[in-house]
């Protein structure tokens, strides 16, 4: 299969879509389909043997750290040259609308996903009197698609209550060669907790921006005092957090990548994860994937991942004292903290992203299929 894969954002930018992007293009490719993935200029021509068709862009002002690729005649020009079977688009918004156009305008099979709970961003962003029309355009957007993915049940109930149809679930991946209980190490938590390697570490990695709530975590510090608190990633929240964090145990680390990436989630006490507006959270998966015992909120796509008492904690998000509750009843039990961790890699065993790739072959190959009719269940 020839698959044109249109995306709001890929590399070099760092985050949990552009994770699941990377293995799928790596994955497709290997498996004997050939990509092309449009997408915002980030200086790459390919990758792992895709082509990519960088489009200049504005950077969005509520998150500079995003382009806006704004649609152009070159895309035309590259889509019709590459001859796709099928058009993907991730995210669809801007760039996605060109995917959208020339799926209708030369008649090429349509698939959209969706990885970004942008109705429950908006409240983060004061935006919130907006979620009605948000979710008017995703429903518009989406029912184009003869398949629309979803990476959790919850956001599968969800889409199909707000009116989105022929929802399906697009199984979970994590790369469990990489992130791995053996990568742990002394000279990870020395570096994580700035010199004080036997005290309690809790580690968050991910965006630091508005809608993952990290300025939650500080209760738990607080509850916590010997604690020591690892921000590992970046984003457009971070100057707030640094003064909101700025009288406790808190490193703000910055980006980490392979290796050392792995042995900090393996090298951590517990994983502290607040966020709310999770359609998945990848990096809950890479934390157990590592043996490193998740507390996050019960919400979103999380609960799909994480299975309370069992490889992590799951807390109330509306209860403030749920996560101190968590976060001390792990800290407290060593135990079975170690029972958690091994749980927490035995579930992650089950998620490979070659299993998960194959599956969304699956559905390309029942969109082509069916010769244009829509995708039944």
């Amino acid at each position: 299969m020839r698959i044109a894969l249109f995306t709001e954002t890929f590399l070099p930018k760092v985050d949990g879509i552009v994770t699941r992007l990377k293995h799928t293009v790596e994955h497709l490719q290997r498996l004997g389909d050939e990509v092309m993935v449009f997408c915002p200029e980030g200086g790459l021509k390919s990758y792992q043997g895709a082509q990519i068709h960088g489009v200049s862009g504005l950077a969005f002002p509520l998150y500079p750290e995003l382009k806006l690729a704004l649609p152009r005649p070159s895309i035309g020009e590259a889509l019709e040259k590459f001859n796709p079977d099928l058009i993907h688009i991730v995210n669809p918004a801007v760039l996605g609308m060109a995917g959208l156009f020339y799926a209708k305008t030369l008649h090429i099979p349509l698939m959209a996903s969706y990885h970004t709970h942008l109705p429950k961003y908006l409240e983060h962003y004061g935006l919130g009197m907006l979620e009605g029309v948000m979710w008017e355009l995703i429903k518009a957007v989406h029912n184009q698609a003869r398949v629309n993915l979803v990476t959790s049940t919850a956001m599968q109930s969800e889409l199909s209550d707000h009116g989105v149809e022929r929802v399906r679930v697009w199984q979970r991946g994590v790369d469990t060669e990489l992130f791995r209980p053996a990568l742990a190490s002394r000279d990870m938590r020395d570096r994580l907790s700035q010199g004080h390697p036997d005290a309690p570490l809790l580690l968050y990695i991910g965006r630091l921006s508005a809608e993952k709530e990290v300025d939650r975590i500080k209760p738990v510090l607080e509850a916590i005092p010997e604690a020591r608190l690892a921000l590992v990633g970046d984003g457009p929240h971070r100057e707030d957090l640094e003064k909101h964090f700025a009288d406790t145990h808190t490193h703000f680390v910055g980006y980490l990548a392979g290796e050392e990436l792995a042995a900090a989630y393996a090298s951590a006490d517990a994983f502290i994860f607040p966020s709310r507006t999770e359609t998945l959270g990848l990096v809950l998966l890479e934390a157990m994937a590592a043996g490193c015992p998740v507390v996050a909120a019960n919400a979103g796509g999380i609960p799909d991942i994480v299975t309370d008492g069992e490889n992590g904690y799951l807390f109330d998000p509306k209860d403030d004292n749920g996560a101190i509750a968590a976060t001390q009843h792990l800290l407290d039990r060593g135990a079975e903290r170690e029972l958690m961790s091994r749980n927490a890699r035995i579930e992650a065993e089950k998620w490979g992203w070659n299993a998960a790739t194959q599956q969304l072959q699956k559905f390309y190959t029942a969109i082509l299929d069916a010769d244009s009719m829509p995708f039944a269940a």
